[in-house]
């Protein structure tokens, strides 16, 4: 490909990546604002602690709310509960683990031996433990509980080569009935006094024996779940009832049941009851699952390698047995060819012990009477084990109910499933209503023995509406927004681009892009954007449709270059599809990684106003321009961050597809041009799949360089704030759980501190930690309207933590279904905040997203780095990940591919708008 003018040749990045030397001059130990000498800087830190509530809030407008906790009375707060080990083997001494049976052991053991443990109900969480409240008669008990299962003769089984013994023969036209028997050994471990949920937090002597108590009442939840047969996810609980269901496509369904937890608030233990929503395979016939599956319309299209996948692990019932099986595979040949090894007797036990070879499709003519049709030429079902098949033909089995589905789900069952699970509030409240009482919580034999009882309303919770943010636009002009959006109908960007020299490329046959080009335009001059006629349109040739999306890519820019007589401000790239374009992402790397050029791609379905305007703010975010601030950064009065150079921080952690093995993608985006909070870049790395504590934060290099995030971020910062350092550094960390707010906190804020102490600094900064929850089931409605709460909601008391500094806060308009707060966790906070200050704060923040004219439900610095982790991730070539996935290292582990590095041209840009 030749090279384009004006634009620096295309090169790989490289594997360690060479960086630039540091212009951040080191601090002075002699300087007069050195506060620590150099001694002190080395010692060891000390372990962080998460810090405890500051007071609450007072400003906004005062609200009456409700929320879906539901207060919970303990009455005999000395009971105690007893733990007790299980361990489960069979007569020889083999341990037992399978999923599922453990349930049934103790339930059959409870029946049995009833008597012999005082009459005492359990709580069991269907592994290894189980909980009383009080004591067993002894510390220690063996049993033997008998287990009567239904079997059945299935080809394969008997296959002697395969583990070189046999079952008993029986009849294989019927199935049969044994009792199987087998040891429980249950053993006292420790008490777990009730008292530490009873009494305020603040009285409670250990931390620890309050999460205790908590688990043992939520594995009560589950435990009353699984006796009334609900899958069971987490804490939440789906019941297979056909009122719950309904389909999504590709043979899916969704299935709604409930989220159900015990919480410790201000308000004392409440349960959190929430409406959870999961996808399940619709039951039925395992062919015909296939089929829609993968969008098939007979079965000799069938993709069988991906069958496999997603075959593996679920449950069929065969109809010629009545049994249910887990599926482990398939067979290598189809049913008709596919041989195994089985003992035969002809009557006389001459020929008892004489093997046979047949195949699959003879076994069930000749011992089940079952002449096989469509399947005869499919493969089996293998529902053995590794080294011990057992075939069964497609057709005799179905796909049993309540079977989660994991994996990633097409974009239109996605949309399906946001469809179907919205609710309106009133809706949700009496669903959640409804559900407490439906669900006899205070029957529950564990809840009433240590005087657990609930209450059948909603919490009601003082809330507070704080005031939105006043904008400035364009012209020096105000925006108000109203019940959280604005508008720049009539009104210009505050820092509009200027783009003189630009083209457009289209691989979209639908578009014209002449008519696109000239409404943007049009769209432009009314926001105060001047933009030139594109130099050159590039169509995609009809004959490179067909080619790889690579080969695309290439051939696209080779005809780009052929045109331009220099570097372009912007490419506009039109794509065919909207969702999931394949050529999204090679066309990303090409123009950011390689290239080095600001590129927006569209998919238009109807070209609105509204529409080329969305684009816009993104066009001109991404060449350096501004659309709007808060009115109170504009003029540079910003509270406790207009005198102190501020660093903000948003952290977040993409992961691949359920199921998949793809590498999570950490993503840091970091404020620069200080006193501003509204301008930002970003920069991500990879990491180990699934991984949610981040890594790459600080990676240091021989001679004391630094490879990591967080130095890029600290650079620029210097760089764009006029030489200044940042003295305080306030990060939003979203997406991790609250046993992980440790590692937050002592992890991940010393490698910030440490990629500091690397740039030469003596005085390391004052830190404020937040973490931005919105996976939590917490909802807020209005106590006296169908309506959603309004937008800038915040509720910090009752329902919130009893000690740690937390509040919810909904700072976005919802017009369909039912509004969800994002719970806001104050870990730290060195620099000092009052508590109104840091949730204005938090609150105006929801208001500079630049891609935005609506406030958005969480910080823009968290919504940036989620975008930049996003599109940092589809530059990566997934398919070859999965074809390398074999390859391991010497040390076992698969090799880590590194991101596409920015151009230097591009680096600085907020790219992910």
């Amino acid at each position: 490909m030749e090279k384009m003018p004006g634009i620096e040749e295309a090169a790989k990045p490289p594997s360690s990546p060479s960086l630039p030397d540091s212009p951040w001059p080191p601090d002075s130990p002699s300087s007069p604002n050195v506060v620590a000498d150099m001694e002190t800087a080395q010692e060891p830190p000390t372990e962080l602690s998460i810090i405890s509530k500051k007071g609450f809030g007072t400003t906004g407008k005062r609200i009456q709310l409700l929320a879906n906790h539901f207060k919970v009375d303990a009455t005999d707060p000395d009971a105690i509960f007893f733990q007790y080990s299980v361990a489960i083997t069979t007569e020889d001494k083999r341990t037992v683990e399978g999923k599922g049976i453990g349930r049934k052991l103790i339930d059959r053991l409870y029946q049995t031996y009833s008597s012999e443990l005082g009459g005492k109900r359990f709580s069991y969480d269907g592994d290894r433990t189980l909980y009383t409240v009080g004591p067993l008669p002894f510390n220690k008990f063996e049993f033997k509980v008998l287990l009567e299962e239904s079997f059945a003769k299935h080809p394969g089984a008997d296959n002697p080569s395969a583990n070189g013994s046999s079952r008993e023969e029986t009849k294989r036209s019927k199935h049969s009935f044994q009792s199987k028997a087998f040891i429980v050994e249950i053993s006292f471990a420790v008490k777990i006094p009730l008292r530490s949920i009873a009494l305020p937090l603040e009285e409670v002597e250990s931390d620890a024996n309050y999460q205790d108590a908590l688990r043992v009442l939520d594995i009560t939840l589950r435990q009353q779940a699984a006796n009334r047969g609900c899958l069971l996810v987490r804490q939440s609980f789906f019941q297979d009832d056909a009122r719950n269901f309904s389909e999504i496509g590709g043979d899916l369904m969704r299935v709604n049941g409930f989220h159900s937890s015990f919480r410790p608030t201000l308000g004392g233990l409440s349960l959190n009851m929430d409406v959870s929503t999961t996808v399940v395979l619709k039951p039925g016939p395992v062919i015909e699952f296939l089929l829609h599956n993968q969008n098939v319309t007979e079965a000799r299209y069938i993709d069988w390698a991906k069958a496999k996948k997603v075959l593996k692990n679920l449950r069929v019932h065969a109809r010629h047995c009545n049994q249910e099986f887990k599926i482990s595979g398939l067979s290598e040949k189809p049913c008709i060819h596919q041989l195994f090894t089985m003992k035969v007797r002809n009557g006389d036990d001459n020929n008892q012990g004489e093997t046979v070879n047949i195949t699959v499709y003879e076994y069930f003519a000749k011992h089940h009477g079952l002449k096989l049709t469509f399947s005869a030429y499919l493969p089996c079902l293998d529902v053995g084990k590794p080294n011990r098949p057992i075939y069964l033909p497609l057709e005799l089995c179905s796909l049993v109910s309540l079977q989660r589905y994991t994996k990633a789900l097409a974009p239109m069952q996605k949309a399906s499933l946001i469809e179907k699970s919205r609710q309106k509030p009133q809706d949700r409240i009496k669903t959640l209503t409804n559900a407490v009482g439906n669900n006899f919580y205070d029957d529950d034999p564990v809840l009433a023995a240590c005087g657990i009882s609930i209450e059948k309303k909603l919490a009601q919770v003082e809330g507070r509406v704080l005031d939105p943010p006043k904008l400035k636009v364009g012209k020096n002009d105000d925006c108000f927004p109203n019940n959280g959006r604005w508008s720049f109908n009539k009104k210009t960007l505050l820092q509009p681009s200027h783009i003189e020299y630009w083209a457009v490329v289209n691989f979209s046959a639908r578009c014209d892009t002449s008519y696109l080009s000239r409404e943007l335009i049009k769209c432009g001059m009314s926001k105060g954007i001047n933009i030139e006629r594109p130099y050159t349109l590039v169509e995609e040739e009809p004959v490179m449709k067909k080619s790889s999306v690579v080969a695309r890519v290439e051939k696209m820019f080779e005809r780009l270059t052929s045109k331009l007589t220099r570097e372009p401000r912007l490419i506009l790239c039109v794509l065919p599809e909207k969702k999931h374009c394949e050529i999204y992402g090679p066309w990303k790397k090409k123009c950011l990684s390689e290239v080095g050029v600001v590129t927006q791609c569209i998919c238009p379905l109807k070209i609105t106003d509204q529409y080329l305007t969305n684009v816009l703010l993104k066009i001109n975010s991404k060449l350096g321009g501004v659309n709007s601030l808060l009115a109170i950064e504009h003029s540079g009065h910003l509270p406790l961050i207009k005198d102190t150079p501020t660093m903000i921080l948003g952290m977040d952690v993409s992961h691949g597809p359920p199921g998949s093995n793809h590498p999570s993608i950490a993503a840091v985006a970091g404020s620069r041009c200080w006193p501003l909070i509204s301008r930002y870049r970003a920069s991500a790395r990879t990491q180990s799949s699934k991984e949610e504590m981040i890594d790459a934060l600080c990676k240091p290099l021989d001679e004391g360089n630094d490879n990591g995030i967080i130095r890029e971020l600290l650079l620029d910062f210097y760089e764009s704030s006029d030489k200044c350092k940042p003295s305080q550094i306030i990060v939003f960390r979203d997406g991790v759980s609250e046993s992980q707010f440790n590692q937050v906190l002592n992890v991940e804020l010393s490698q910030i501190k440490k990629a500091y102490e690397l740039l030469e600094a003596v005085i390391i900064p004052k830190f404020t930690v937040i973490v931005a929850q919105k996976n939590h089931h917490t909802k807020l409605f209005l106590a006296n309207s169908p309506d959603n709460v309004p937008p800038g909601t915040v509720v910090d008391t009752k329902i919130t933590h009893p000690r740690n500094y937390d509040f919810y806060m909904c700072a976005h308009s919802v017009i369909h279904g039912t509004s969800k707060p994002v719970h806001y966790h104050v870990l730290l906070d060195e620099i000092g905040f009052s508590v109104d200050g840091l949730q204005n704060l938090i609150h105006s923040l929801s208001y500079v997203n630049q891609r935005s004219t609506t406030a958005t439900s969480i910080v823009a610095p968290i919504c940036y780095a989620h975008h930049a982790a996003a599109q940092m991730g589809q530059m990566l070539n997934f398919d070859d990940l999965s074809e390398k996935s074999s390859d391991v290292t010497a040390e076992g582990n698969i090799p880590m591919p590194e991101l596409p590095r920015l151009h230097s041209n591009v680096k600085s840009s907020m790219f992910f708008c």
